[in-house]
C-alpha cells in the first residue's frame, strides 16, 4: 500500500470512527455470550466522549441507537443506527449456547456488517467461550477477524485479528461490573472496565471507560454511558 493511499485510508477510518460502534449482546466493548431472549427486543443508546485533553484532543462518536430481537432461544439479531454519518445502518447478529453443568457458554457472531464497501463493512467475526467460576465471576475468551482492507495499523498494515478477553461479575440485583480487552493495533482494540445499575429489570444503565490501543484511530479515550431497555 502506498504512503498516500494508506494515509488517505487512516484519515477516512478517524472520521467513520466518530461514528461506529455498532454491537450485538456486549460487556462494555466487546460481544459477551449472552444471547437476547426469543421474542423480545432490546433498545440500547450508547454515546462515548472524552473527557481529559479536550482542549488538545476532544474526541467523541456519533451516538447509537440499536435494536437487538431474540428470533430464536439461541439466535439474536440486530441493527444499529449511528447518527450523524452518511451511512448509518449497520448489523449484527450472534448465535450461543448457555452454559450446560460443567459445559461453558459458546457464542459465534458478526458485528459492524455496514453498507458501504471498505468504508463501513468491518464484518467482524468472533468465536466466545465462558464459565462462571464463583466466587470469581464470569470468565470469557475468543477471537475476533475483519475486513482486512479495514482493519490495519497506523502503517496501513493488515491488523485484522485479535484475542477477546473479559471478566464479569453480577455484584448484587442491581450492580454488575466488567473488564474486558481486544487486542490489535487497530481501531477496535481497547481495554474497557465499568458498571452497571439496574433501575428496574428491564432498564439498566452502563457507567464506563475505554483505553484504547491505537491513539492514531481513537486520538484520545472515553467514557461511555450505555443505557439498555428490554421489552
Amino acid at each position: 500500500m502506498s504512503n498516500l493511499k494508506y494515509l488517505i485510508l487512516i484519515f477516512f477510518q478517524m472520521m467513520v470512527m466518530q461514528f461506529l460502534n455498532a454491537t450485538p449482546s456486549t460487556q462494555i466493548w466487546n460481544p459477551s455470550t449472552d444471547i437476547q431472549r426469543h421474542k423480545t427486543l432490546h433498545l440500547g443508546v450508547d454515546n462515548y466522549f472524552s473527557v481529559l485533553e479536550n482542549d488538545t484532543k476532544a474526541y467523541a462518536y456519533g451516538t447509537d441507537i440499536g435494536f437487538t430481537y431474540g428470533l430464536f432461544k439461541n439466535i439474536e439479531l440486530g441493527i444499529d443506527l449511528l447518527e450523524p454519518t452518511a451511512n448509518p445502518i449497520f448489523f449484527n447478529a450472534k448465535y450461543g449456547l448457555s452454559e450446560y453443568k460443567i459445559l461453558p457458554a459458546l457464542a459465534l457472531g458478526i458485528f459492524n456488517v455496514g453498507t458501504k464497501k471498505d468504508a463501513t463493512n468491518y464484518n467482524i467475526i468472533y468465536g466466545l467461550v465462558s464459565k462462571i467460576i464463583e466466587p470469581i465471576g464470569r470468565l470469557s475468551y475468543g477471537y475476533y477477524k475483519g475486513n482486512g482492507n479495514l482493519l490495519i495499523d497506523e502503517m496501513g498494515k493488515k491488523e485484522n485479528t485479535g484475542l477477546i478477553v473479559t471478566w464479569d461479575k453480577q455484584l448484587t440485583d442491581k450492580v454488575w461490573t466488567s473488564i474486558d480487552y481486544a487486542s490489535g493495533d487497530n481501531f477496535y482494540g481497547a481495554l474497557s472496565f465499568g458498571s452497571s445499575y439496574s433501575f428496574a429489570p428491564n432498564i439498566s444503565f452502563i457507567l464506563g471507560y475505554v483505553v484504547f490501543n491505537n491513539d492514531t484511530f481513537n486520538p484520545n479515550n472515553t467514557i461511555t454511558t450505555q443505557l439498555d431497555v428490554n421489552f
